[in-house]
């Protein structure tokens, strides 16, 4: 089973603040991260803990509402968000479905990544403590028809390490990021898809 599309918006990276616990990294990051780029890991376990899928790639966001995930192992698919809809391209099936991003996009993990900057508009945040070397925020969708119950994001030294989201099957998916590039310049042709000649397009 390939990765679904909700799991491919949901990563976060913080800035380095002294002394600040996660509710104020996470607000700095909404503030002051505009743009960013890295590289990701990902697992999917059950209610067990018995891992399903793994999975790994690049990605790439623009406030507000542009994102370009990019995953090489161990499928190739496309995900891209141009402010407005959402690509997925499956090299191996050589289909593109196109989804309208809309206000969706504040209610859903994408937000975190390439949302507003009303965040609490949309979620309830709420810091889990210190544990283990980590600092955990959890991030809870007001809309109760949310595909996923909560997110939680564990950083150290005021860095976003891992990712955890749990959705309303039980299933948790796990995202690890390294080699992040907070505020780079990024070229505006990467947040735009035109699908290839010959693709099945199907609009979801």
């Amino acid at each position: 089973m390939k990765p679904s599309v909700i799991v491919l918006s949901i990563s976060l990276f913080l800035p380095g603040l002294a002394h600040a616990d996660s509710l104020d990294s996470l607000k700095a990051f909404i503030r002051d991260v505009h743009t960013a780029k890295g590289v990701f890991s990902q697992q999917v376990m059950d209610k067990a803990g018995n891992i399903k899928q793994q999975a790994s790639g690049t990605l790439a966001f623009s406030r507000p509402g542009k994102f370009r995930w990019v995953y090489t192992k161990p499928y190739e698919q496309l995900i891209v968000g141009d402010g407005s809809k959402l690509w997925l391209y499956d090299k191996d099936l050589d289909q593109v479905t196109v989804r309208k991003l809309g206000d969706a996009l504040g209610s859903s993990p994408a937000a975190l990544l390439a949302g507003s900057t009303d965040i609490e508009k949309y979620f309830i945040l709420k810091d889990l403590g210190h544990q283990d070397g980590v600092d955990w925020l959890e991030a809870r969708p007001k809309d109760r028809e949310s595909t996923f119950e909560s997110v939680k994001m564990g950083f150290a030294d005021n860095v976003l390490m891992t990712m955890e989201l749990r959705d309303n099957f039980g299933q948790t998916t796990v995202l690890k990021f390294s080699r992040v590039e907070r505020n780079p310049s990024l070229s505006p042709a990467d947040f735009k898809f035109t699908p290839p000649k010959g693709a099945d397009v199907v609009t979801d």
